[in-house]
C-alpha cells in the first residue's frame, strides 16, 4: 500500500495529520487552498461592492462556507472521474482512483462538509439563500461537462462565480443590474484562469479524451485568456458603473487589471509550469479587487 500513497500525503499539512485522515484531507484539497480563495473572492466582492451594511461577520462566514464546498465540491469530482483519474499518471494515486477511500466514505465526507455549508445558509437573509441554492444543479452537472463540451472552464465559471450574486443579495436583499454584471465579469475571470490552469493538462487530457478550452484553443490559449480577461474587466467595469457612474470609479480596477495583463503576457501554451504559477496568482488578483470594489462599494454606501 506505500507505493500507492503519493508524496503529498507524507509531507506538508497533510503529512502532519495522522494517517487515518490523511487520504480524506487529500480528497478535500486541504494542502491546496488556493481553489478555497478562488470561490471566497467573489463572495467578498459581492458583499464589499454592496456596501457590506456593517456585517463584516459575513466575510468570516463565506470564507468557512468557501472552504466547505470547496472541498466537496473536489471529493464529488473525485467520484465522478475515479476511473478517468485512474488513468491518468498526475492523478492516479488519488484516494479514491487508487482505491484507498471507498466510494461510500466519500459519500458521507461530502454530507459533513455539505452540513457545514448548510450552518453558514443559515446565517445569510432568506434572498440569498435562495440565491445559493439556486447553483445546485450547476455545481451537481459541472464535473461531466469536460464529457460534453469543450468549454468545461464555462461552466465552472458559472459555478465559482455565483458567491458574487450570493454576496450581493446578502447585503442588498435582491439582485440588482450591479451583482449580475459583477457576476458575468467573475463569469470570465474564471474562465480565463481555468484555462490556463487546464494548459498543464493538455497531453493527459488529449490521452483520455477529456475536453478543456485549453486544447480547444492550442496555441492561441494566451490570446484567449487575454480576451476572457478583457470581459470580465467590462463586466466589472459595468458593476461599478451600475452604481458609480463616475469614470474615476473605474480607477479601482486599475491594479486588478495590471496583473491580469502580466498574466498574458507571461502566458506559454507549452509551460504547463509556468501556467500553474500564473494560475495560482490570482489569488492576488482577487485580493486587488477586493480592494477596489470596497473603495466604491463603501464610499458610495457612506
Amino acid at each position: 500500500m506505500t507505493d500507492l500513497v503519493p508524496d503529498s500525503e507524507r509531507q506538508g499539512l497533510i503529512g502532519a495529520l495522522p494517517a487515518v485522515a490523511r487520504p480524506y484531507a487529500s480528497l478535500m484539497r486541504v494542502d491546496r487552498p488556493i481553489g478555497t480563495w478562488l470561490l471566497f473572492w467573489p463572495c467578498a466582492w459581492g458583499l464589499l461592492l454592496a456596501g457590506m451594511g456593517g456585517r463584516w461577520y459575513l466575510l468570516g462566514w463565506f470564507l468557512v462556507g468557501a472552504f466547505a464546498m470547496r472541498s466537496a465540491g473536489c471529493v464529488y469530482n473525485d467520484l465522478v472521474d475515479r476511473e478517468l483519474d485512474a488513468k491518468v499518471a498526475r492523478t492516479r494515486l488519488r484516494p479514491l482512483a487508487s482505491g484507498r477511500v471507498s466510494v461510500r466514505a466519500a459519500w458521507t465526507l461530502i454530507a459533513l462538509l455539505c452540513a457545514i455549508g448548510l450552518i453558514v445558509l443559515f446565517q445569510l437573509p432568506l434572498v440569498a439563500q435562495l440565491t445559493a441554492l439556486a447553483s445546485v444543479g450547476l455545481v451537481a452537472a459541472y464535473p461531466f461537462m469536460k464529457r460534453i463540451t469543450w468549454w468545461p472552464q464555462a461552466w465552472l465559471g458559472l459555478v465559482f462565480s455565483w458567491g458574487a450574486l450570493v454576496g450581493w443579495a446578502s447585503i442588498t436583499g435582491g439582485l440588482e443590474p450591479a451583482g449580475w454584471w459583477l457576476w458575468v465579469g467573475s463569469v470570465f475571470w474564471v474562465v480565463g484562469y481555468d484555462t490556463l490552469y487546464a494548459i498543464q493538462d493538455k497531453e493527459d487530457d488529449a490521452l483520455v479524451g477529456v475536453r478543456s478550452s485549453a486544447r480547444r484553443l492550442g496555441r492561441r490559449a494566451a490570446l484567449g485568456v487575454g480576451l476572457f480577461y478583457l470581459a470580465a474587466l467590462a463586466g466589472w467595469s459595468m458593476a461599478i458603473w451600475s452604481i458609480r457612474p463616475e469614470p474615476l470609479a473605474l480607477v479601482a480596477l486599475v491594479p486588478a487589471a495590471a496583473h491580469l495583463l502580466r498574466q498574458v503576457l507571461s502566458a506559454d501554451p507549452d509551460d504547463g509550469d509556468k501556467a500553474l504559477a500564473l494560475f495560482r496568482s490570482n489569488r492576488f488578483t482577487g485580493l486587488l479587487l477586493a480592494l477596489g470594489f470596497a473603495a466604491v462599494g463603501l464610499s458610495s454606501a457612506a
